[in-house]
């Protein structure tokens, strides 16, 4: 999947780098200079809606569409769709990607907060666990899909794969997620959960385990300016016991995964793809591009 990104705030020095670098440099260092133009915009404007989402959402009991759209309900009800957010972040980080999916006929979409001082993925991923029953249990669906950002990805991996996650998730989308550890900011190993997702953690060692049976299906979207994931391959799910398919996202970063348009129509895809039975013809259709 190839993003154009629309940071007009790197425009001006394109030229400058088209002219002192060689041209394979200067590609990549315009990139560069879109990418990070577009998070600095991004996490600006998510301070400015991370207040609004410090608290949990209010939880509804979906209600049915009036009797004269009947007609126009799906043979089979959609199943919810849990936002599991990353490190020191909240449900706010979604609002643009809730709205997409509701937007094109996801109607329960949910989105979870983890406190700001949890210290374990496998304490994260069992409170995900208890969250998962009691929507199944509110809205009569026996299966979620999860869209989790960053560490939301592997909080929702550990529940999948070593809490019998499995039997509630159809499928597990990722995006940014470092599934074998990363390497960045070492000076942050101070705090637990980030010694967690160093390579070779002992959560990381579990989560390399066979796998065998696994019932969930795993969409993973990466990207190849993502500086949280070092490497960049980190942000892939390689196992061979996991039904996965990983899509690389060129030209944005960490930040905008769980934003960016693009992204969205690929994240609404993977959910519709496993809902039609045509897993096998996206794998070979040239979804998973550079």
């Amino acid at each position: 999947m190839k993003v154009t990104t629309g940071a007009g705030a790197a425009l001006p020095f394109l030229p400058l780098c088209r002219r002192l670098l060689p041209r394979r440099l200067a590609g990549l260092s315009a990139a560069l200079l879109k990418a990070t133009a577009l998070e600095i915009a991004i996490l600006a404007g998510h301070l400015l809606l991370y207040p609004s989402g410090i608290t949990q959402e209010r939880r509804t009991t979906p209600s049915l569409p009036p009797a004269d759209d009947t007609a126009r309900l799906p043979a089979q009800p959609r199943p919810p769709v849990v936002l599991l957010h990353g490190f020191i972040d909240n449900r706010s980080v979604f609002v643009l990607l809730r709205r997409s999916l509701a937007r094109h006929g996801r109607q329960q979409v949910e989105s979870l907060n983890y406190s700001p001082l949890t210290c374990d993925i496998r304490t994260a991923a069992e409170l995900l666990g208890r969250h998962i029953e009691a929507i199944c249990e509110r809205t009569g669906s026996s299966r979620v899909d999860i869209v989790g950002h960053s560490l939301g990805g592997l909080i929702a991996r550990y529940y999948v794969q070593c809490l019998g996650g499995d039997l509630r998730v159809r499928t597990l989308v990722t995006l940014g997620t470092p599934h074998t550890g990363t390497r960045v900011a070492p000076l942050a190993d101070a705090h637990p959960i980030v010694r967690q997702m160093r390579p070779d953690s002992p959560v990381l060692r579990e989560l390399a385990r066979p796998a065998p049976g696994c019932r969930t299906r795993f969409v993973s979207f990466w990207s190849d300016l993502d500086p949280l994931m070092d490497p960049l391959e980190t942000a892939r799910i390689d196992h061979p016991d996991l039904s996965a398919r990983n899509v690389l996202v060129t030209g944005i970063g960490h930040l905008a995964l769980p934003v960016h348009p693009a992204v969205a129509t690929g994240i609404r895809e993977a959910l519709d793809t496993a809902e039609t039975g045509t897993e096998a013809a996206a794998r070979t259709s040239g979804l998973t591009v550079a």
